[in-house]
């Protein structure tokens, strides 16, 4: 019997419902993010289901049986329908052509974390990640990719209740067959090589049952074995800010690979929007290689931001035992600096059209701080007014102070402070100009609709200027550099990794982009059984961020 090929991009075809990107700038979303932010930094580690995971099985994947083994990772996934399936369908593809080559699909994938926005939940994963996913490879067959995910800080929302349901209980997704039943894994690859994948759930800690199953793992690692250590974030990265960072990583290195002979030549990570490789010390950079490649679907975060030299782990961690510092060198990054700089400046023309909410939350405080202060000095005050206004304008500054708190540095807390002076300085302006027509003091019924009518969306636009100005202007200090790009919700300029282990033992990996993701689409029920529901009906292309990468 045939299987179900959808007719159209209806829901009821599908059995989900596609999704537009998240905008991250609305206010209601920005709450309740931030609500579920807050209770899983407060309550994460009280329930942290890692602890329970001990009973679910400690199995090790053996995937080592072949001469040469091709794999794929990628990261950040569960985002909007267009940028999610575009790399969904590029990896679901027997072949991919990348400029002169052609490179297999890989026997496994590997999800590096976030694999749902804003927050996890069974119907988000539905709609975000497991529908895209089974449409690009709907079939089941024998060379179809085993698949096996790490947790992301967005997956943690929900303390990891719907990741396990997902992931861990060896369901097929489509042609995708998971095999995972923790929330990391540790898998034997051909010529010694390994893939090993934990779960730091949020920098908190390694708990308990995760180190006892890599430490039992280890017993199979010789001297000469080479492992790919795979993480949810780049602490390499992070941690010459945050310097206990890397702690994590650099603990499973020092006390549970390096004792056995093993090194750890390649790290892998998502969580950063983008492509950026470090290259350590050795012969033609080709020592330890930090790799982030978050772009599977999520908005675009550019790299001018990263420093060109770090050195890892930080010679400013507190932890007495860590491993030697090691200097590395940015080497390779998609897309350049220079062209996520000119992207940065699109700010002032894609976070109004992709964020509404933001500029209805902004023009209802301009238009209430106007009419305080248009009043407030009048023959009438309102003092409901004046006070809610004082509480916008109160918490405006509070919000910008909350953006460079854990920060110990002075002068961004100083400049978090001086952003709420020129959305101040817009609320008198208004003041002044409404005060030129020939309306009375007193506020009627008629000035507030003329103001919501008028008044309010013109200054809505010029606040969300100063917003943009502000983020642009930040960015290039280092400052809310998420927040700039989170707002644009850029969604071309995605990317992924194919890497291919030889006969001879080398480990090659090539770095795919795909510099724009495809947005229109049509079924195709008339395909193989095998072949994509969905099928773009533009190109829809693939190249190398950088040239191949070969460690021997």
């Amino acid at each position: 019997m045939r299987e179900h090929r959808p007719r159209d991009l209806s829901p009821i075809e599908l059995g989900f419902t596609p999704q537009r990107s998240v905008p991250w700038l609305n206010p209601g979303l920005l709450v309740s993010t931030g609500i579920r932010t807050v209770f899983s930094d407060l309550f994460g580690a009280y329930l942290d289901k890692r602890e329970m995971q001990a009973v679910l099985g400690d199995d090790r994947y053996d995937h080592s049986d072949a001469d040469e083994l091709w794999l794929d990772y990628t990261a950040d996934v569960g985002d909007g329908f267009d940028a999610t399936y575009s790399v969904a369908t590029l990896l679901a593809r027997r072949t991919l052509d990348v400029g002169k080559l052609t490179l297999p699909r890989g026997a496994l994938l590997v999800l590096g974390g976030d694999q749902v926005y804003p927050t996890a939940s069974g119907k988000a994963y539905e709609n975000r990640w497991k529908g895209p996913y089974r449409a690009a490879l709907p079939v089941v067959a024998p060379d179809t990719p085993a698949l096996y995910a790490l947790p992301g800080n967005h997956d943690w929302y929900d303390g990891l209740t719907a990741f396990l349901r997902l992931f861990a209980q060896g369901d097929s997704v489509g042609g995708w067959r998971t095999r995972q039943t923790r929330s990391y894994f540790a898998i034997a690859l051909p010529h010694r090589w390994w893939l090993y994948g934990i779960d730091t759930q949020l920098d908190v800690y390694l708990d308990k049952p995760q180190l006892r199953y890599f430490s039992d793992a280890a017993k199979d690692l010789h001297s000469g074995d080479r492992v790919i250590l795979c993480a949810a974030r780049p602490t390499w990265v992070i941690s010459q800010q945050e310097h206990e960072a890397y702690d994590s990583i650099d603990y499973i290195v020092r006390t549970i690979i390096e004792p056995t002979g093993a090194r750890v030549p390649v790290m892998l990570s998502g969580d950063a929007h983008h492509y950026a490789r470090y290259a350590g010390p050795g012969p033609d950079r080709k020592g330890r290689q930090l790799i982030t490649c978050g772009g599977g679907g999520a908005y675009l975060v550019g790299t001018a931001h990263l420093p060109e030299h770090i050195t890892v782990p930080p010679a400013a961690t507190l932890t007495r035992k860590a491993s030697a510092p090691r200097s590395y060198d940015l080497t390779g990054t998609y897309p350049t600096p220079a062209h996520s700089r000119r992207l940065g400046w699109k700010v002032f023309t894609r976070v109004p059209m992709r964020n509404p909410g933001f500029l209805v939350l902004l023009g209802l405080m301009q238009m209430l701080l106007m009419f305080a202060m248009r009043t407030a000095h009048g023959r009438w005050v309102n003092a409901p007014i004046v006070v809610a206004v004082t509480a916008v304008v109160t918490g405006t500054v509070l919000f910008a102070v909350v953006q460079a708190l854990g920060r110990a540095r002075p002068r961004l807390w100083a400049a978090a402070l001086l952003h709420a002076v020129p959305h101040v300085a817009l609320g008198v302006a208004g003041a002044a100009v409404w005060s030129r027509l020939p309306l009375s003091d007193v506020p009627n019924p008629w000035h507030i609709l003329l103001a919501l009518v008028v008044y309010a969306p013109v200054v809505a636009v010029l606040d969300c200027w100063i917003v943009g100005a502000y983020l642009v202007v930040a960015s290039r200090f280092q400052v809310n550099v998420n927040e700039l790009y989170a707002g644009m919700g850029i969604e071309d300029h995605k990317c992924f990794l194919r890497l291919h282990i030889a006969a001879d033992g080398a480990l090659t990996i090539y770095p795919v982009a795909v510099d724009r993701a495809a947005r229109r689409w049509r079924a195709d029920p008339d395909a193989p059984s095998d072949a994509a529901w969905i099928a773009p009906t533009e190109p829809l292309t693939a190249r190398l961020a950088e040239p191949a990468i070969r460690l021997s």
